[in-house]
């Protein structure tokens, strides 16, 4: 089995754990998956299918035991395992689960599985792992038999070296999800203080877990806490040093590793909120969170299988601008039909449609107004296919570097959400209002008729700002609007590129828009200096003019007034006198 690689069958209802561990195994050569199922009809029809042309063409199936909460569920994937062992014997099964139960693992074992394994366990432990039950061996975790099958005599330092490791590995999980999220962009400064907070309170945490609890002389070799490298999955099990086997490292460079790398941010990202927190509006705002996050998903799994056939091919990058419409197209058309479901038929009037065929044939504005308008999508191949250095935002980026791999993460990120706005616009235009869309796909608050028409006016004003407004003056001041994944939902940013081209292009109203942006910049000094220049005048005009005349007016005034109250009390003594002289 040495001289071709271990053909893997993965089974996990969670898509995102599927797809996240089906990339980080197949950066690692021996390792190939020939498929990852979420059910066991799916596996069993793969393997019916498999079975038919060459038996020995599945080396080991890695499987989750139900869906890790639901005690019904769990128990029909024991029934599945032994399902499994009686079709296929020769097959090994590794059981990778976020199972801990005692009874339940006690009854897996009985089923004749091979292997256990927590979900926390990283990649790097993961793969030995499998290359040794592979190939016949055995291997159940250290941490679950010790937890789950107790012995009345366990030496107080292996109790004590359980605990440890236990809190170590729940710590470094933690940590992991918080630096994950410290490097998210657009992070508001109080988010990242906190979690900066939190991620040096782990380390200290971390440090001190294993000065209490490490062995007398384990703790002369602990050091001061240093940041973790952030696995694929989470945090490494211990294994007994009877089941110590050599970890394998992928090369850093290799094009699954870069690939790997931008996925597993990515998908850590997906499980963030999805509200759109931007002043524009999406197509996919209509949607609910739930449905937003599966069809990001499946885009996301769409470009992986597209770098994977572009790669088979052998595209040479100096093909890739002629291909590269083409290619989006087809991730587009591709994500239509499987979200959408190729034979799904729904019923409008006295007619039934099949949405795949109807919103294919009657997209034509899709690819004009979405498709080919997402920037930087050579820039982002390139670099996942031939490791070129990313030349982004004016900067150029080694390839595999940190930086890089962020502004990579930033242009997938808008790759995805864009063709999303594709696959959800020609239903708005023509589907909008029929019900079982509206109960299957939206937002409860966006359901109503009123609601969609008003949602649909606002994205038609959005691309006529587009063309006529947005686009122009982003050419025009040689930039780029990304929408990406932050913390508290779809955000939106800005990077540099040139855009030359595309402004000699310009004609019509958008090439008046700049024409205006150009007078704007070209007369705003003076007019400027002219409103500064009046404006001063006119303070000096109220304040040492018209206010000194208004001051000597009321000075005037009030003595007036002052002159007259005298005069009057003046008359009114005399008359007095008067008065008293005549009656004498």
């Amino acid at each position: 089995m040495s001289d071709r690689p271990l053909r893997l069958l993965l089974i996990d209802p969670d898509p995102i754990f599927r797809l996240g561990l089906r990339v980080a195994l197949e950066t690692i050569s021996p390792l190939q998956i020939i498929a990852d199922v979420p059910t066991d009809t799916a596996a069993l029809q793969v393997l019916a299918e498999i079975a038919a042309l060459d038996p020995s063409q599945v080396d080991l199936i890695v499987l989750e035991l139900g869906n890790g909460s639901s005690t019904d569920s769990q128990q029909m994937g024991l029934q599945f395992c032994r399902q499994l062992k009686a079709l296929y014997p020769h097959i090994p099964i590794l059981l990778l689960s976020s199972i801990s139960t005692p009874e339940l693992l006690l009854a897996a074992k009985n089923t004749g599985i091979k292997g256990y394994c927590h979900k926390g366990i990283s990649i790097a432990e993961l793969v030995p792992i499998i290359q040794e039950i592979a190939n016949g061996g055995y291997y159940w975790s250290a941490r679950t038999e010790i937890k789950d099958f107790p012995s009345p005599h366990l030496p107080l330092a292996r109790l004590r070296n359980n605990v440890r490791l236990s809190g170590i590995s729940y710590i470094n999980t933690t940590l992991t999800a918080v630096t994950a999220q410290l490097k998210i962009p657009g992070l508001p400064i109080l988010d990242k203080a906190i979690l900066a907070g939190h991620r040096r309170e782990l380390l200290a945490a971390r440090w001190l877990v294993n000065k209490l609890l490490s062995a007398p002389q384990e703790r002369q070799t602990i050091q001061a806490p240093q940041p973790p490298p952030i696995p694929f999955l989470s945090s490494a099990i211990s294994k007994p040093e009877s089941q110590q086997m050599q970890t394998f490292v992928p090369p850093l460079l290799s094009p699954k590793a870069l690939q790997s790398t931008l996925f597993a941010s990515c998908i850590n990202k997906l499980q963030f909120s999805l509200q759109n927190i931007t002043d524009i509006p999406l197509e996919i705002d209509i949607f609910r969170e739930d449905k937003k996050r599966e069809l990001l998903y499946l885009i996301l799994q769409k470009v992986s299988q597209q770098l994977d056939e572009l790669n088979n091919s052998q595209v040479k990058i100096k093909q890739f601008p002629d291909l590269k419409n083409k290619i989006l197209n087809n991730l587009w058309q591709s994500a239509v039909t499987d979200f959408y479901g190729k034979y799904s038929q729904i019923r409008v009037g006295d007619t039934n449609i099949e949405i795949v065929s109807f919103l294919l044939n009657n997209a034509a504005g899709v690819e004009t107004e979405i498709l080919n308008k997402i920037p930087l999508v050579e820039e982002l191949f390139s670099y996942l296919l031939w490791q070129t250095d990313l030349y982004v935002d004016n900067t150029s980026y080694t390839a595999g570097s940190e930086q890089a791999n962020s502004q990579a993460s930033i242009i997938l990120e808008n790759l995805l959400i864009q063709i999303a706005n594709g696959v959800v616009q020609p239903l708005l235009n023509f589907l909008a209002d029929v019900e079982t869309i509206k109960q299957n796909f939206y937002d409860r608050q966006l359901i109503s008729t009123r609601e969609i028409e008003r949602f649909r006016n606002n994205l038609s004003w959005k691309y006529r700002l587009n063309n006529y407004v947005n686009e122009p003056q982003a050419i025009f001041e040689s930039r780029y609007e990304l929408f990406i994944f932050a913390h508290r939902g779809i955000a939106k940013i800005s990077t540099y590129a040139p855009r030359n081209q595309e402004l000699e292009k310009l004609s019509g109203i958008p090439l008046v828009m700049t024409l205006l942006l150009e007078f704007r910049d070209a007369i705003a000094p003076r007019i400027q200096s002219i409103v500064s220049f009046a404006g001063s005048g006119i303070v000096f005009i109220l304040t040492k003019i018209v206010g000194r005349g208004l001051g000597l007016i009321g000075r005037g005034i009030l003595q007036g007034v002052g002159s007259v109250s005298l005069t009057e009390k003046s008359l009114k003594r005399n008359s007095e006198k008067q008065n008293n002289n005549s009656k004498f």
